[in-house]
């Protein structure tokens, strides 16, 4: 019979805290990430995004980075769209006007 895994969730603030210990102490991510059992990847994945991202790091879920992403991108489809039909407009009536 096999075991399910837990998987846990850490906020923002546990991240970031995670983070700064990396970075201020001399040891291994290995080391400081077995003190609060965090997988040493996880804490490298952590640090690396942090480096990139600086205070943008860790937004959520990732659902609100998507969502946003989605709603520019049918906001960019709709103004495509709108020029498209402002384009034919003008053909058209630049052809009437002859």
């Amino acid at each position: 019979m096999s075991q399910k895994r837990i998987r846990r969730k850490f906020d923002k603030e546990f991240k970031q805290e995670a983070v700064k210990i990396v970075q201020e102490r001399n040891e291994s991510v290995d080391t400081i990430a077995k003190e609060p059992g965090i997988i040493p990847e996880n804490l490298r994945r952590w640090v690396i995004e942090t480096e990139i991202k600086g205070n943008n790091a860790f937004p959520g879920n990732g659902k609100q980075i998507e969502t946003e992403l989605q709603k520019l991108q049918k906001e960019l489809q709709d103004v495509k769209e709108e020029r498209e039909i402002l384009k034919k407009a003008l053909a058209i009536f630049s052809r009437i006007q002859r």
